[in-house]
């Protein structure tokens, strides 16, 4: 894993932030706007992109360009960059395109930075709300409208007191719809439809599971290093890393992971 002094830290920090700044200046004129056009990514479904995706992405990637050029990019829009430094930059301009175009506040823009092992950097930002949820590099925190704190999951050990989200009902294949509905009956409670903002509130003590599936890099590298500063865990359903996407299970606890994944893997 790459060693980062304090100042190393704190620069980089500054430019996830700046990063931030830049999409919420480029997404906010967009949100909520009569006629908002999106353009469909899937053939045989529905993936959409807007003109805000797109813009975001690009004004975080001119920041980085001025400030950190060294580095590699992943973004969901606008595909991958090579850099020199071994630390590659993992950008979701807006996760959650759908409930962007429907209006509602749950979607996030997700910045991460990787090295060969992983994330070791986190945001997710709300930029309507005003919320921004940080972590890793020495970082554990989150700021609101007046409001700012730091990030701790729940001590939560028995599905039985768990609060689970997941974005889609029909999650994943099939098989995977049944496993996950062989943990959904153990739970407290399910809900559903926040995309990466379900992450971010396992992180801030507020509920403690997610479990998705069928997710790229760009959607989870951001919520697994604010996940794990606070003290959570996130591993795919069969417990190997979840940083290249695909399924997720992210819990508040150790105990309380290894109960939802023996389900997921019965």
């Amino acid at each position: 894993m790459t060693e980062f002094s304090t100042d190393d830290a704190a620069d980089l920090w500054s430019v996830a932030e700046r990063m931030a700044d830049a999409a919420r200046a480029a997404i906010l004129p967009h949100f909520r706007s009569v006629g908002l056009a999106a353009d469909n990514k899937l053939a045989g479904g529905f993936d959409p992109v807007t003109v805000a995706d797109r813009a975001a992405e690009t004004a975080m990637r001119d920041v980085l360009a001025q400030l950190r050029p060294e580095d590699g990019i992943l973004g969901e829009e606008h595909g991958t960059v090579a850099g020199t430094s071994g630390l590659t930059w993992v950008l979701d301009p807006i996760d959650g395109t759908r409930s962007f175009i429907s209006g509602t506040p749950t979607w996030g823009v997700l910045i991460a930075l990787s090295d060969e092992t992983g994330p070791v950097l986190g945001m997710i930002d709300q930029p309507y709300v005003g919320e921004r949820f940080m972590g890793g590099l020495g970082r554990c925190d989150w700021t609101g409208p007046g409001r700012s704190g730091p990030l701790g999951t729940k001590s939560t050990t028995r599905l039985s007191d768990a609060i689970l989200f997941s974005t889609f009902p029909e999650i994943g294949t099939p098989e995977q719809r049944r496993a996950f509905e062989r943990v959904t009956p153990k739970v407290k409670l399910t809900r559903y439809g926040c995309d990466c903002y379900a992450y971010a509130l396992l992180a801030a003590g507020q509920i403690d599971l997610v479990i998705e599936a069928g997710l790229n890099a760009y959607d989870v590298q951001a919520p697994i290093a604010v996940i794990e500063a606070a003290g959570g865990v996130v591993t795919q359903w069969d417990g190997s890393p979840a940083h290249d996407g695909g399924t997720t299970l992210a819990a508040a606890t150790p105990d309380l992971h290894a109960a939802a994944m023996a389900l997921l893997n019965g």
